[in-house]
């Protein structure tokens, strides 16, 4: 991957239950720099489907600014690992995120990396505010709003430390 064109992402899912009220938190770096942080509210999930739902969301987002190469760094190693081809994705419930995640993976020079939960902070923040947008969260179960906003009070050092070496996806 060209350090010149590449995009750089860190994602988080929350679930407050498992399942239970769920947010994602997704910070996309261009080339140049220039951050978009997102938080969504995305209903009641378990962990790993809001885990995938951040995964899909940073990639569509390099999608749709004509991205050429992404690296996403991820503290789940369930996504990880089966993005990477070492585990099969053989859950219900996660095969479709799977598989719309392997599609648009494919249209980018990808590449994804598992990190500690400490050195993604900022995604993990945002995962969690997002998780609790629904105040009456029981009383919204089928309910799934959609929150974004930009914070403007971060800094880099809030969300990681020295992100480890890379390997492609297969």
């Amino acid at each position: 991957m060209s350090s010149e064109s590449q995009f750089v992402a860190y994602v988080d899912g929350s679930s407050h239950g498992n399942p239970g009220p769920s947010g994602i938190g997704v910070i996309v770096e261009d080339p140049k720099g220039n951050q978009i942080r997102i938080a969504k509210w995305i209903g009641w999930q378990d962990n790993n489907v809001a885990e995938y739902v951040a995964l899909m969301e940073a990639l569509q987002c390099a999608v749709a600014r004509k991205a050429r190469s992404l690296l996403v760094y991820s503290d789940s190693e369930v996504v990880v690992r089966q993005m990477c081809g070492e585990y099969a994705c053989r859950s219900p419930r996660l095969y479709s995120l799977h598989w719309i995640c392997r599609k648009l993976a494919r249209s980018l020079d990808f590449a994804i990396a598992r990190i500690p939960r400490e050195h993604n902070r900022e995604a993990n923040r945002l995962a969690n505010t997002a998780a609790r947008m629904c105040r009456h969260s029981a009383l919204h179960s089928a309910h799934t709003e959609r929150a974004e906003y930009s914070s403007s009070d971060w800094t880099p050092e809030d969300s990681v430390a020295s992100p480890p070496a890379v390997s492609p996806a297969s």
